[in-house]
């Protein structure tokens, strides 16, 4: 509910290419691997590096739990590939061994056999009986077999987990009208139904509180002996290993903190860890909230519950990261008018709120990358998410400049915007104006969307089940729409040509309505949450305007584009289904929000899907993008660090297993 994702398709930079540095690194399957400079840490001080180091040593200690939550063999299938990797003796060069490395590298990206983005399992083009070959020509190193368990066993355990379609087929369902936990796959239960899950939580929040607890968010919830109970992450608990890792580096960036305030901010993130209790949890939220005074700041923890279908319970993610002076100045000026904006919207007076507290902006520089932020990114984020957190306390609003930069420059000239966009000012307008364009909406949707409006008394905020992610990611994006062509963004100086909004419809409307639908499989409806906000806003849009022309759908040559003919009447439609949207919000109105999402948000036009992946085809691009994190090197004088060095690694298999050779700290079987 507080991500923000790129369309890696899209491109609208036109800042010159730096030769001297290779953001693209290889392309497989549906992704490509990138790398992302960070510049400015040259000019931190020892601590301040220091700082990042610790912090990032802490962002990879948690690898394997996200493994683990999202299957519960993802780590055993992992380990049997990087071991073949390794210690394969037979023909490396082959096709066959060639395509088996493309498998494991998808498994690698998206931590798991599911894939990252549509959840659906993924399968490698190879025969069984090849990859049985694979394990027994594997000589050297360890298959994770269980105690007692023989390779033949190991074999027959492990081979149909991978390439059944009919075993775990789904990492994440959110398909009406089935159960949703029994048809996931996911691994943040376990012997228990959705009535059950459901009706375990609601015993534990029916008291009505002020500063509700977010129940369940760090813990697997489990049926044993007819019983349900919960295993709570925490030191001597679920994830232990990597946990009790994660807190020894924490411990060493408390000793190096900027200030009073950020050592107290780390402290209190390991008690929550040592203890796993959520009150610790919030406590600790409203710390970071205030800690804006400090260069170097991340996030770690479970914090993002896109990865349930019952949007309850958290995978575990981190990023380091230190301010961006320059670049923050914008956002800044976004965040310091957030009551104007507040009090202008066009929802409902009573969903707004009175007085806007601590809504602080900042754009950032990714230093490293870890848990549900790696490989793929978001390019924003707003926390925390607890609803009364930020009434009471404010949120922290970011835009990730240098990893937008990174995709911009790697996807410059793939012939994306020329495709789709139907006509030569519309392709104009993306290249002059959707750069910014683009980091102004993610300004918007961070800084103040997210943290706009408030629940009417007596809703808690998670009344909308698994409808709560795609509606919460539409409303920010409304926000983020209906207020980048307000006059008020000129009059603060942060356009000077209403080119830059009509970029952004065009660009949103076009995307919504065809270009996402290169992510999806010929058949398939839209499942993950930013793709369904997508569509749920532009399809409502060309609905909503359809009797006076605000958005064609035009057909030439036997292609389809969309255009926009009136921006403000688009963008009062904006409005208006921003006051909808928060009213679901605030009332917690579970069947309006539903029905929203299943009339516009999840079904695919077949034949229009069609065509659009045959135009992607002819380009040769790849839908999703991800990146590899440069690494600190620390410089000692005994066993005193003099100095961090970062470098930019180019090899992805070589992160990959360096990650899980140094960086691996749990278990394979529970």
């Amino acid at each position: 509910m507080a991500i923000l994702y790129s369309d890696s398709n899209q491109t609208a930079s036109i800042e010159p290419q730096v030769a001297e540095f290779r953001f693209l690194l290889e392309q497989f399957a549906d992704l490509k691997i990138m790398r992302y400079r960070v510049p400015g840490f040259d000019l931190l001080t020892l601590k301040q590096k220091m700082l990042v180091y610790y912090l990032s040593q802490a962002a990879l200690a948690g690898r394997d739990i996200l493994f683990d939550q999202n299957y519960k063999y993802n780590l055993a299938i992992r380990r049997t590939l990087e071991n073949i990797v390794e210690n394969y003796k037979g023909d490396r060069n082959s096709d066959d061994f060639q395509r088996f490395m493309v498998y494991t590298k998808r498994v690698w990206f998206s931590n798991g056999i599911h894939h990252h983005y549509s959840k659906d399992k993924f399968f490698p083009e190879i025969s069984t009986e090849y990859f049985e070959t694979l394990i027994r020509e594997t000589q050297g190193g360890e298959f994770p077999l269980r105690n007692g368990q023989t390779l033949d066993e190991f074999i027959s355990e492990i081979t149909p987990v991978i390439f059944d379609p009919s075993i775990a087929p789904k990492a994440v369902s959110q398909e009406a009208g089935k159960d949703l936990l029994l048809n996931s796959a996911c691994n943040f239960y376990e012997g228990v139904n959705e009535k059950e899950a459901v009706d375990f939580y609601k015993s534990m929040s029916h008291i009505e509180v002020d500063t509700p607890l977010s129940y369940g968010l760090n813990s697997k919830l489990v049926k044993k002996n007819g019983v349900i109970t919960e295993e709570v992450y925490k030191i001597g608990g679920l994830y232990s290993g990597a946990i009790g890792q994660i807190v020894f580096w924490l411990n060493k960036s408390a000793t190096v903190a900027e200030n009073q305030h950020q050592q107290k901010v780390i402290e209190s993130l390991v008690k929550y860890y040592e203890t796993g209790d959520l009150t610790t949890w919030d406590e600790y939220n409203v710390l970071w909230v205030k800690d804006v005074d400090s260069h170097i700041d991340f996030v770690n923890g479970f914090i993002e519950v896109y990865g349930d279908p019952l949007g309850i319970k958290a995978t575990w993610e981190s990023i380091v990261n230190f301010k961006d002076l320059v670049a923050t100045r914008r956002a800044e000026t976004i965040s310091l008018n957030a009551q104007w904006f507040e009090d202008h919207s066009p929802v409902n007076p009573e969903f707004r709120k009175a007085v806007v507290k601590g809504v602080s902006a900042k754009v950032i520089t990714v230093a490293q990358l870890g848990g549900d932020c790696y490989p793929s990114t978001p390019i924003g984020i707003n926390l925390p998410n607890a609803d009364w957190v930020r009434k009471e306390h404010g949120s922290k609003s970011v835009s990730i400049e240098n990893i937008t930069y990174a995709y911009d420059q790697a996807s410059l000239g793939n012939g994306m915007i020329e495709e789709f966009a139907g006509f030569p000012e519309e392709i104009a307008l993306a290249k002059k104006y959707g750069n910014l364009a683009g980091n102004l909406h993610t300004d918007l949707h961070e800084c103040l969307g997210h943290g706009s409006g408030q629940l009417m008394p007596g809703t808690r905020g998670d009344e909308l089940k698994n409808y709560g992610s795609p509606l919460e990611e539409a409303r920010a994006d409304l926000f983020a729409l209906y207020y980048i062509a307000d006059p008020k963004m000129m009059e603060l100086g942060l356009y000077d040509n209403e080119g830059v909004y009509r970029a952004e419809y065009n660009s949103y409307i076009r995307n919504g309505l065809i270009t996402q639908l290169t992510r999806i499989e010929p058949g398939k409806t839209i499942e993950q949450a930013h793709m369904r906000c997508r569509q749920l806003i532009a399809a409502w849009s060309y609905d909503l305007g359809k009797e006076n022309g605000v958005i064609e759908k035009l057909f030439r040559e036997g292609k389809t584009y969309v255009k926009v003919n009136d921006y403000q009447a688009l963008r009062s439609l904006f409005g208006q289904m921003l006051a909808e949207i928060q009213r679901i919000k605030s009332e917690g109105d579970f069947n309006a929000g539903r029905n929203l999402v299943e009339k516009y948000a999840v079904r695919v036009d077949q034949v229009l899907h069609a065509e659009v992946l045959e135009r992607f085809r002819r380009l040769n691009v790849a839908p999703y993008g991800g990146f590899i994190n440069p690494v600190f090197i620390p410089e000692k004088e005994g066993e005193n660090i003099t100095d961090v060095e970062i470098g930019y690694p180019e090899e992805y298999t070589e992160q990959m297993l360096d990650y899980s050779k140094n960086h691996s700290f749990l278990p394979t079987y529970k």
